[in-house]
């Protein structure tokens, strides 16, 4: 704290007296934010989105610098503060996960192709059931969209204005978060798919990784949902438009 003179005249004898005046250090008012931002990324369930933070600091704040600082600070630290989706958390430090994995609980593991559908959604977003299967080359068994649409990695955007007006797929926040991106642009490009031997080598000429939509905005041929979407997945026609089952 800083003490400043100010004078003031003396109510009975006029004569000026001098007073000291207590203000505030500025970086108290910044401590004081960097504590705030770092309590609401402690207590988060979930990643905190800039706005969000300055619901609860002062009008004004640069939230932007203080969370630079924090970023900073925590690097070198067992938790970091990350940025996935656009939005901040802190997650355990990379270095960390093997020292503090000791029980595992086995998770369901996804089948190669919802692996390879989610894979398809990713970069061709937004896409129909039917662009999927034509880029895999084979149909889509029962269950695959609606498996990756329970795990909250898959959502359903909007209808294609096409003939039977498809549903069309994207991914979700839950998906960047899971696998550590901060947007749909951090995802592997071609070269590093195939360092990664993810790719055949022998690739067909011409052969390239489409680079995926980032906004979550309706384009200009799709539509909003109906409202009908609650039903099977692979019924997105009709009834009376099914085929009828043989006899």
């Amino acid at each position: 704290m800083n003490a400043q003179p100010m004078m003031n005249q003396d109510e009975e004898t006029g004569e000026d007296v001098q007073e000291a005046v207590v203000t505030m250090h500025p970086m108290a008012d910044r401590g004081q934010n960097l504590r705030i931002v770092e309590a609401m990324l402690f207590a988060a369930a979930e990643p905190i989105a800039m706005d969000a933070f300055k619901e609860f600091l002062p009008e004004g704040t640069n939230v932007e610098s203080i969370l630079a600082d924090l970023t900073e600070n925590y690097a070198n630290r067992g938790v970091n503060i990350v940025q996935v989706a656009g939005k901040f958390a802190l997650r355990t430090a990379a270095d960390m996960g093997a020292i503090l994995r000791r029980e595992k609980t086995e998770q369901k593991r996804l089948t190669k192709a919802a692996l390879e559908t989610l894979a398809i959604i990713a970069y061709h977003q937004p896409t129909t059931r039917a662009e999927i299967e034509d880029v895999r080359g084979v149909a889509i068994s029962k269950g695959t969209l609606d498996n990756l649409l329970e795990i909250g990695w898959v959502k359903m955007r909007g209808r294609r204005k096409t003939p039977g007006r498809p549903v069309t797929y994207g991914t979700t926040e839950s998906f960047l978060d899971h696998f550590g991106l901060n947007e749909l642009t951090d995802l592997p490009g071609l070269q590093e798919l195939k360092s990664a031997g993810l790719l055949d080598g022998n690739l067909p000429p011409g052969f390239d990784i489409p680079m995926p939509r980032l906004s979550d905005d309706l384009t200009a041929d799709e539509d909003p949902l109906d409202g009908t979407e609650q039903m099977p997945l692979e019924m997105h026609l009709p009834e009376d438009s099914a085929p009828e089952a043989n006899s």
